[in-house]
């Protein structure tokens, strides 16, 4: 039967989750993902979870099916180490998340009603949120905030978290003006030659950079991946006409990729 099962095509979840545990055999299994761990395996999930997004923002949909499969994967991989450990299964795992949607949205699954905002379900989505964690006896405001978190996301979370406790700045204008101190210790701290203390301030910086972010309502890593797609899509465009000139950035100037790249930016304004 498991081998019917496996070789399937309409196997669905029994199928995949099937192959893990094949996969996972310590006699029989594939040595590499035998010999994986939690730890080995989570960098895994953190880049499949960016592929599924890249894909998404390049609208690429016949490549999100795939992302969102490798991300699948990442799941049942984790649930099946966590089986073999006597921790849970990957069943309890899709009770927990079954269990949560349904105690988040009184709206959909309860009697409360649905005439409210996004953005009140969004409060209320937290208030439910931070009664779990109290229930869960969490003993500090910022104690569950995860750790492995990209650095930007998890300082957005950190701040967000201090906020609702009232920890922040009344306005956009404090937080600019933090920005100017802030840049103004981190060019001090560059004459100093103090790699650590220039490590901290820039850490600052970039802190309270996306606090402003937060305030603005904008999320910093959306913002920095357009920032970031802005910047390849434009040095394509340098690369692009030197090579029309038979030559690479190697063989330019700093100067004459300057101007191409205001080339690139009059081009850019013209078709918005």
């Amino acid at each position: 039967m498991p081998d019917d099962l496996v070789h399937d095509p309409d196997g669905g979840m029994p199928r995949l989750l099937e192959i893990m545990r094949r996969l996972r055999d310590p006699v029989t299994g594939c040595p590499w993902d035998i010999e994986q761990d939690f730890a080995t395996i989570a960098p895994y999930t953190i880049e499949e979870a960016y592929e599924v997004a890249d894909a998404i923002e390049r609208q690429a949909w016949g490549d999100l099916k795939g992302e969102l499969g490798d991300l699948l994967l990442q799941a049942v991989y984790h649930a099946q180490m966590a089986d073999e450990a006597g921790h849970f299964a990957f069943d309890d795992v899709v009770r927990d998340i079954a269990d949560k949607m349904v105690d988040r949205h009184p709206h959909v699954f309860g009697d409360e009603s649905r005439d409210k905002s996004a953005e009140q379900q969004t409060r209320d989505w937290e208030a439910q949120k931070a009664r779990e964690r109290a229930a869960r006896a969490k003993g500090g405001v910022l104690d569950d905030v995860a750790l492995g978190l990209p650095a930007l996301l998890r300082a957005l979370k950190l701040q967000k978290r201090a906020a609702r406790v009232g920890f922040d700045w009344p306005s956009t204008d404090e937080v600019v003006a933090k920005i100017v101190e802030e840049a103004h210790e981190l060019a001090e701290a560059k004459h100093s030659r103090d790699h650590a203390a220039l490590t901290e301030e820039m850490g600052d910086l970039l802190f309270v950079v996306a606090n402003l972010a937060r305030h603005l309502k904008i999320d910093p890593e959306e913002a920095l991946r357009g920032a970031n797609a802005k910047f390849v899509r434009r040095f394509r465009f340098i690369e692009a006409e030197l090579a029309k000139l038979g030559r690479t950035p190697e063989q330019s100037n700093l100067a004459e990729m300057d101007a191409l790249w205001d080339a690139a930016k009059a081009a850019e304004r013209k078709t918005d």
